[in-house]
């Protein structure tokens, strides 16, 4: 599963909407979009804010194998 898929997916088994996440980690709901539609690569600082509301690790979330 692509970096992308593995974002959107934990977002969703959160129950969490782009606007949800997004405010979550002060962003807009469109950078969560692009980061998702691997149009925009994130900051370090914004994958580890990412990850901490996602309960995840970078390793599982944005590491592609």
């Amino acid at each position: 599963m692509n970096k992308n898929l593995k974002l959107k997916s934990a977002r969703v088994a959160k129950g969490m909407t782009q606007n949800d996440l997004a405010k979550a980690v002060g962003v807009t709901r469109q950078t969560i979009v692009a980061v998702e539609s691997g149009s925009y690569n994130p900051t370090i600082n914004l994958c580890i804010d990412i990850c901490k509301i996602l309960g995840t690790t970078l390793n599982d979330l944005f590491w592609e194998e």
